[in-house]
Order: structure tokens, then sequence, then C-alpha cells
């Protein structure tokens, strides 16, 4: 009798997973370990490669100091780390994206669009809500990610966006304080202790 319903259960499980009923990662843990740290590289790569362009953008387009200097530091902290992760990739055998995908070519053609206060509103606003979506994606692959070598870049990776994020919102948060027309006159410089 046990072995009849070992046999049932295996293939209701099986069958489970085929319908798309049962996730993937009940299947093999082994098989999901590897596909959330590349699924992770895979963002990862595509946000670095959309900073760095937004960045660029920011730096050329910018109305304040504040925000052509945080978009140099994007172009900066994001090139580096984006070599990081080429190299970890590399090593696993992992082909990254060259392209930064829909929705950031979306964002991107959005800002190329506006000029002045309204480019740095709007450029400010998108780099709030990108670095919390990173930060909580950073910190979760640094603590449960499978693949050491990914891990450590996560790991390593965090404080600098973590940085970023506060030296934003600190931007938002003086933009919305003197309005539109002083926002961001500050340098980024002083904003966040260190150069990460």
């Amino acid at each position: 009798m046990k072995r009849v319903n070992v046999a049932v259960a295996s293939l209701t499980v099986g069958t489970l997973v085929l319908t798309g009923w049962l996730p993937l990662h009940a299947k093999t843990s082994h098989r999901s370990k590897g596909v959330s740290d590349k699924t992770f590289m895979m963002k990862a790569a595509q946000g670095g490669m959309t900073e760095v362009q937004l960045g660029q953008m920011a730096s050329e387009k910018g109305a304040s100091n504040a925000v052509k200097e945080f978009g140099q530091r994007m172009v900066t902290d994001h090139s580096k780390a984006n070599d990081q992760l080429k190299q970890v990739a590399a090593q696993k055998g992992v082909t990254l994206p060259t392209d930064i995908g829909a929705k950031n070519k979306a964002l991107a053609a959005r800002l190329s669009k506006l000029s002045g206060a309204a480019f740095d509103r709007a450029y400010v606003t998108a780099m709030v809500k990108d670095h919390k979506e990173d930060v909580a994606e950073f910190k979760k692959e640094s603590t449960h990610g499978k693949d050491q070598d990914v891990k450590s870049f996560a790991a390593q990776t965090l404080p600098v966006i973590t940085d970023h994020l506060k030296m934003v919102t600190m931007m938002k948060q003086n933009m919305s304080g003197r309005g539109a027309n002083h926002a961001g006159t500050h340098s980024v410089n002083g904003m966040a202790g260190g150069g990460h």
C-alpha cells in the first residue's frame, strides 16, 4: 500500500509541475538556486546599464548641479558595478543582456523629452523608485543567494546603492521643500558620507 501511495504522490507532483500548478522551485531545489541567481544577474545588468544611460542624460540635461552631479555619480558607480558583474557572470558562464529592456527604454525616452526642472523632478522620482527596488533586490540576493560569488557581488554593491538611495531621497525632499525653481542647487557630494 505504501508503494502505491508513493507512486501516486510522485505522479501527482509531476503532473502539478508540468501543468504549472506547482512552482518550478518545488521540483528541485538545486535547479531553482541557479535560476534565481541568474535572474538576479540579468536584472542587475539591465538595471546597471540603465543607471549609466540615464546618469549620462542627467549629467547633460539636468537643470540643477545636484542632478548633474548625481547623474555623473551614477555613471561612475554603476559602470564599476557593471564591470564587476560582468566578471562574475563570465566565471559562471552566464551571458548578460546587452540591452536595457523595453521598460527602461520607455523611461529613457520619456525623460529625453523633458528639460529643466521637469526633467530634474522626473529623473529624481524615477531614481528614488528604482533605488528602493534595487536595495530590496540586492539585500535579498546578499542574504538568500545560493551562489557565493553572486551573493558576494550583491553584498559589496548594496552599500553603494543604499548610499545612492539616501542621496536621491534627500534631493527629492529638497525639491519638494523648496519648490522646483530652487531645487537641487546644492552639491550631492555633501549629502551622503563617503564616496563609494
